[in-house]
Parts: structure tokens; C-alpha cells; sequence
């Protein structure tokens, strides 16, 4: 079956995860059950450490501190899944509440 990673791009709170609130964890916690009622298999999920935490490697070897795109947006966590096509993905990601940002799918090769 194809995969898919699901990205959450959210602007970052100040407080990480201790900041978001409470109806949103509910959503995200309850988003399993409804992914699962579509067929889709979670092969992966993680949240991710804040963006201070990120460092980048450059072409000729330098390490900066922070992610490489600068936004005010960062990736928050993802999900890989598998789903029969991009659209049942796309049902995925609608499924993950969005407090600022967006969802991204991408098919994964």
C-alpha cells in the first residue's frame, strides 16, 4: 500500500506542547480512532523537538543552529502512513487539528 508522510507545519509556542490547548490535544488524541475508521495504517508518528533544538548541516560541512527554512512556522511532528491513494491522505490530514499552520501530504517513494 502507498505511504505518506503527513507533516504539521504550527507556529511554535513559547511553552511547547504545555501550551497548546486543551481542545486541540483532544482532537489530535481522538484523530487515531478516526484514521484508523479510514483504513489507514500509522506506520509512524512523532512530535518533534522545538526548533532551537535543530541544527543544519550546509553543502561544505558547516552545522548552523535552527531549521533550514526560517519561517515563523516550524515542523511540529508527523505522521507516515499508509493509505490506498492521496486522497484517503488528504482525508488524513484533515482529520489533525491546525491551530496557525497547515498540513502537508506527500506520497513517499
Amino acid at each position: 500500500m502507498p505511504q505518506y508522510a503527513v507533516l504539521i507545519y504550527e507556529k511554535e509556542l513559547p511553552g511547547g506542547v504545555a501550551d497548546i490547548p486543551p481542545e486541540v490535544m483532544e482532537a489530535n488524541i481522538a484523530a487515531g480512532d478516526k484514521i484508523a475508521a479510514l483504513g489507514v495504517r500509522i506506520v509512524h508518528e512523532l512530535a518533534l523537538q522545538p526548533a532551537a533544538a535543530t541544527r543544519t548541516i550546509r553543502k561544505d560541512g558547516l552545522v548552523t543552529d535552527g531549521p533550514f527554512l526560517e519561517t515563523k512556522e516550524v515542523l511540529a511532528g508527523f505522521f507516515v502512513v499508509e493509505a490506498p491513494d492521496l486522497d484517503t491522505a488528504l482525508a488524513v490530514g484533515k482529520l489533525l487539528p491546525i491551530m496557525d499552520g497547515a498540513v502537508e501530504v506527500r506520497p513517499l517513494l
